[in-house]
Order: C-alpha cells, then sequence, then structure tokens
C-alpha cells in the first residue's frame, strides 16, 4: 500500500510539473472543468444506482473512476494565471484558492475528498448497498466542503 501511495504521490508531482510547463491557463481551466464533470457524472452514476437499480459493476466502474481522479493531481490545473476567466474559459473559483494564507484549507479539503473517494471505491468493490449509500454522503460531502470554501457561486 505504502509504494501505491508513494507512486501516486511521484505521479502527482510529475503532473503537476507537466501541466504547469505545458498547458496555457486556458487549457487548464478547460481541463479541470472536463476533470469535475467527470466526476459529476460519475457520483450521477452512482446516485441514480442506489436510487434504483442497483447494479454493481456499474458503481464500482464510477467509483473507481472517480478515485482516480481525485488522485490524478488536479491541483496542478489551479495554477497562477488560471484564478480569472481566460480567453472563452469561464471559471468560478473562488480567488481564495490562490492566497498562500488557504493552503493549509485547500490542502485540507483536497486530501479528503481523495480519502473519501479512494474508500467509496473500496465500498462499492464489496457490493454493500447500505455501506456504498453511507460512504457515498461522505464522498460527497468532500466534494461540497471545497465548492463551500473555494468555488464562487452561480
Amino acid at each position: 500500500m505504502k509504494k501505491i501511495i508513494a507512486a501516486l504521490v511521484i505521479a502527482g508531482l510529475a503532473s503537476a510539473s507537466f501541466a504547469q510547463q505545458s498547458l496555457k491557463p486556458e487549457e487548464m481551466i478547460k481541463i479541470r472543468k472536463a476533470n469535475m464533470t467527470v466526476q459529476a457524472w460519475n457520483m450521477g452514476k452512482i446516485k441514480a444506482n442506489l436510487d434504483g437499480n442497483f447494479n454493481k459493476e456499474q458503481v464500482i466502474a464510477a467509483a473507481n473512476v472517480l478515485a482516480a481522479t481525485a488522485n490524478s493531481g488536479t491541483g496542478a490545473l489551479f495554477a497562477p494565471g488560471t484564478d480569472k476567466d481566460v480567453g472563452d474559459q469561464k471559471t468560478r473559483v473562488k480567488p481564495e484558492l490562490f492566497d498562500p494564507a488557504h493552503k493549509a484549507k485547500l490542502s485540507e479539503v483536497g486530501m479528503a475528498f481523495g480519502k473519501e473517494a479512494n474508500e467509496l471505491a473500496k465500498v462499492a468493490a464489496t457490493g454493500d448497498v447500505a455501506a456504498i449509500k453511507a460512504q457515498f454522503g461522505k464522498t460527497g460531502g468532500a466534494c461540497k466542503a471545497c465548492h463551500d470554501e473555494f468555488r464562487q457561486k452561480d
């Protein structure tokens, strides 16, 4: 497990370096918005399964996508120059996200989402609907915590 965590950290750092060196701010905003759309889609798939006909394979697949995107180094896409709308890319990120005074809170909510998404993937594999529902709530709460703190209202 420690080797997997170390590999994820190294991959995250590598992707952070790549993202900051290779992408324009407009591209970073576009990619992070696409990532959030993928996450929302997969949260919706899990919710639909919990509310309707439960399909274990669909839930496992969606939970694995959430865990993968949560650990993909997306934080690197919140680089300088992406705090405001750029070109045709709009952003709802609050300026506070880029304030060094909020770094600890940003790290806290980001780590919480990764932790809860990883746990959701583990729980989904069991097929225990009640446990999945409970963990889904925790994962959704972690999403909401970041949005409440660092996303402007519509």
